[in-house]
């Protein structure tokens, strides 16, 4: 396996990724994302929760750069609080496209996140959250979640996985939407055009960082569009097939630290207080 050459971006993805299954991020993958800023490489977090989705762990992680959040759809600025650029999800072209994938499968359930630095993330009866630790607040029908610009949907099936969603969903929807599989039970609708790679192509512009000189880290197929902006892709061991064939490597899973693997290699270690999550 050949050694990539010095990168001055690490862009990893959270959930499936950086985050352990626990939702914490370790010592361990800590000391190295320490070890490569400490070299001069800037980490930036891309992922596909929307800004109030992952405030409190920037916090934790004293993480103060530009984050893209919502599958692309928003460029945060963590250290002051503010939302640099967003896309917002055209409410009648999504409520359409859900239409749509309904009569080609039948009944979906379905979920948006809203907008903004304090968008909430509304589900209505029947959507069950792939990841109970973040916030959601139930609506008593459909039409209630379109009350406020939303940037993206979530739609989950009863019974069909998550590949033949996708699949029935993009042909489903055609141009009103991206589809995207952004992790077990998360299949989701953006804005046409708009995904982790616009997101991430946006933070370099500003970053004034070439892709050539990103290195990349994710799970699922909503990371290859990252991956395609990107000079060394990383899939993590736990990684969607999809993901895996369009990686240079592949390391250990996230509840391997498999992220601080590979930096560790390229920028090398530096003590830590434990190697258990924190």
């Amino acid at each position: 396996m050949l050694t990539p050459p010095a990168y001055a971006l690490v862009a990893t993805d959270l959930d499936g990724t950086l985050l352990r299954p626990d939702d914490t991020v370790s010592a361990r993958s800590r000391a190295a994302l320490a070890r490569a800023a400490a070299a001069g490489a800037r980490h930036l977090i891309v992922t596909g929760r929307p800004v109030p989705g992952i405030r409190a762990l920037l916090a934790d992680l004293a993480y103060t750069g530009l984050v893209v959040c919502g599958q692309g759809t928003q460029l945060y600025e963590a250290g002051s609080g503010r939302l640099l650029r967003s896309a917002p999800l055209d409410r009648e072209a999504a409520d359409t496209a859900l239409g749509k994938i309904e009569a080609e499968v039948g009944a979906v359930f379905a979920a948006v996140d809203q907008d903004g630095v304090d968008g909430v993330t509304l589900i209505e009866a029947g959507y069950r959250m792939p990841n109970p630790t973040l916030p959601a607040q139930r609506v008593a029908s459909r039409a209630a979640l379109w009350a406020r610009p939303v940037i993206k949907v979530l739609v989950r099936h009863p019974e069909l996985g998550d590949d033949e969603l996708t699949a029935a969903a993009r042909a489903a929807v055609g141009e009103l939407a991206t589809v995207t599989m952004a992790g077990p039970g998360t299949v989701e609708l953006a804005p046409r055009g708009v995904d982790k790679g616009t997101g991430l192509a946006a933070a370099d512009e500003l970053l004034e960082i070439g892709s050539e000189r990103t290195i990349a880290f994710g799970d699922m197929p909503n990371d290859l569009p990252m991956f395609a902006g990107s000079g060394y892709r990383v899939a993590m061991g736990n990684a969607h097939p999809e993901l895996r064939a369009a990686a240079d490597e592949v390391t250990l899973s996230n509840a391997e630290d498999g992220v601080a693997v590979v930096l560790e290699r390229l920028f090398g270690t530096q003590a830590a207080p434990d190697s258990g999550a924190s």
